[in-house]
């Protein structure tokens, strides 16, 4: 019974995705934990609650529960809605202090972007240990003494989580534009509806033959895969009016539009729709991490929170290195981190946004920092 209802919640939370599902916040106990039994955080996202529980079912843990406003781990905290504050309140207020002897609490490692290790010791005690990216390596990671190693701390944009993109964006689409079609082309739902779900799925399934043109191409990414996607589109309408049945111009232009807005909708960001690239309307995306090898002392934050693996530290040197820049996804999570703020973003133009505005003002919807730098 449990299997299904986890079931259920996946599918109908994926279909509602981008939409906040707030749950309770506070404590919840897994198995049997004790005094030692360790503390884990994630935020009020239900969909995140549900694979967090089950990622640690057979195990004794705490599962601290913090406010993101139902928003999910990496979004709420690149947009400042999951910071240093609800970290603390939740550490401070759940009594968590009252159960457990030790002060280390395991956080989501996306969470880098808006919650700063430093803050939270300095204010609460509590040292912040940075968990693995996804849930169900959780298991792993507490048989490696809470130690990730790369294929934890990397994002990736597998099979799974393109289904569940693909779903997504058609159920949103097709719900919106079929609410719009009723009054007025009521007959064109259920094929419009199977072309959305079809087009979206075929879209996201076929991610890894072209992603590579994202990184090597920047045409491609900033509207030739949109201008191919709607080229296929209209020749297969155009072929399917000549050859197989043929359609009155009113009735070709209308699916035309249609068509326009399928594609619109669906691959106007999609690089943003994954996690592996940085949002095509974040200006971010333009600036460079740098470092400066005059003040790193190799700590280490900016590997472990790195979800490109960019970063290598060497342990002789006590140093970090940059080895592979074409990964970073501009998150920023890096130069949040850096006890030693040897980590900015620099611009094209040679301008630097300093860790203090990185840390201080976040991204909202459009990618846009409230601190602005010429690009």
């Amino acid at each position: 019974m449990e299997w299904f209802t986890y079931i259920i919640i996946n599918i109908f939370e994926t279909l509602l995705r981008f939409i906040p599902f707030p749950c309770k916040t506070g404590i919840i106990r897994i198995g049997n934990p004790d005094r030692n039994s360790p503390v884990f955080l994630t935020v009020n996202f239900h969909l995140t609650v549900t694979r967090v529980k089950r990622a640690l079912s057979g195990l004794d843990a705490y599962l601290l529960v913090a406010n993101s406003r139902g928003i999910n781990v990496w979004c709420a905290a690149t947009g400042g809605l999951f910071t240093n504050h609800d970290v603390i309140s939740v550490l401070k207020v759940s009594g968590i202090e009252d159960l457990v002897d030790h002060r280390k609490v395991i956080l989501p490692q996306l969470a880098g972007t808006g919650v700063e290790v430093i803050t939270i010791k300095k204010k609460t005690g509590w040292k912040v240990i940075w968990g693995p990216v996804y849930a169900k390596d959780i298991p792993d990671f507490l048989e490696n003494n809470l130690k990730k190693d790369m294929s934890m701390r990397k994002t990736k944009f597998d099979f799974t989580q393109q289904i569940e993109m693909a779903v997504a964006w058609a159920f949103l689409i097709s719900l919106i534009l079929s609410l719009i079609l009723i009054p007025i082309w009521k007959q064109a739902i259920l094929s419009f509806n199977i072309l959305t779900w079809t087009f979206s799925l075929l879209i996201f399934i076929s991610f890894p033959f072209y992603r590579k043109y994202f990184q090597s191409n920047k045409n491609f990414s900033r509207g030739g895969f949109q201008l191919i996607s709607w080229l296929i589109l209209i020749i297969g309408l155009i072929g399917y009016g000549l050859f197989i049945n043929p359609l009155p111009v009113g009735i070709t232009i209308r699916w035309g539009i249609l068509l326009s807005i399928v594609i619109f909708a669906i691959t106007i960001d999609i690089l943003g729709c994954t996690p592996i690239f940085k949002s095509g309307f974040h200006t971010d995306r333009l600036l460079k991490v740098t470092l400066d090898e005059n003040k790193c002392k190799g700590v280490g934050f900016c590997q472990q929170v790195c979800p490109g693996d960019c970063f290598e530290i060497d342990k002789n040197k006590k140093i970090a290195t940059i080895p592979r820049p074409e990964n970073c996804v501009h998150c920023g999570a890096c130069i949040a981190q850096c006890p030693c703020d040897a980590l900015y973003f620099q611009s094209p133009k040679g301008e630097i946004l300093t860790p203090e505005s990185i840390r201080k003002y976040k991204l909202n919807l459009m990618g846009k920092r409230l601190a602005k730098i010429k690009i």
